[in-house]
């Protein structure tokens, strides 16, 4: 089974951040697939199909790693290579995405909560550029505040890319993936 994490703040405040991209990815996996969410055991909500689970972190990105943990914890089959985090990246240009492979947070703190939490860092990454012409730094500000309406349209291909991508990765694995969207 594949676990697809979306990163991303709970609550109304943050829902069009640019921190929670992640989220936004995976409700359209969800959607696509008529899936509902369910309260999981910890904190996190989720969704089922037959060979992966979609789900979203009720902790604040900052402490991702806590909800990563639970869920390997409750869920005796799986284990943190089976995983793909969806996460913002200010480094990559809005309308970017790259697949990657393990690897270091980059400067993620919710990919260091789940290195930290985990002790491991063995998972597969899809990361999403959030980069625009706007001033970025202090970058803890940047990813807490909407993107502006005239992104709205990229942001949409945006999602729509990243879940074909996703689906790539779920049928063909992360290499060819790689090769085929990054």
């Amino acid at each position: 089974m594949k676990i697809i994490v979306g990163l991303g703040n709970p609550g109304n405040n943050y829902s069009s951040t640019k921190h929670n991209f992640g989220f936004w990815v995976v409700d359209k996996l969800v959607e696509q697939s008529s899936l509902q969410y369910k309260s999981g055991k910890g904190n996190f909500i989720y969704a089922m199909s037959q060979d992966c689970m979609f789900v979203k972190p009720i902790t604040f990105v900052n402490n991702t790693g806590l909800a990563i943990k639970e869920i390997l914890n409750y869920y005796d089959n799986i284990a943190i290579e089976d995983f793909l985090i969806i996460y913002d990246d200010i480094d990559l240009d809005l309308g970017e995405i790259r697949f990657k492979a393990q690897g270091s947070d980059g400067g993620h703190n919710g990919i260091k909560s789940i290195i930290y939490h985990v002790e491991s860092d063995h998972f597969d990454r899809l990361k999403i550029g959030i980069a625009t012409s706007l001033k970025m730094r202090p970058s803890e500000n940047y990813v807490l505040k909407p993107f502006p309406k005239k992104y709205n349209k990229l942001i949409d291909e945006v999602i729509i890319n990243a879940s074909k991508g996703i689906n790539c990765y779920l049928e063909n694995g992360i290499v060819e993936t790689m090769n085929n969207f990054n």
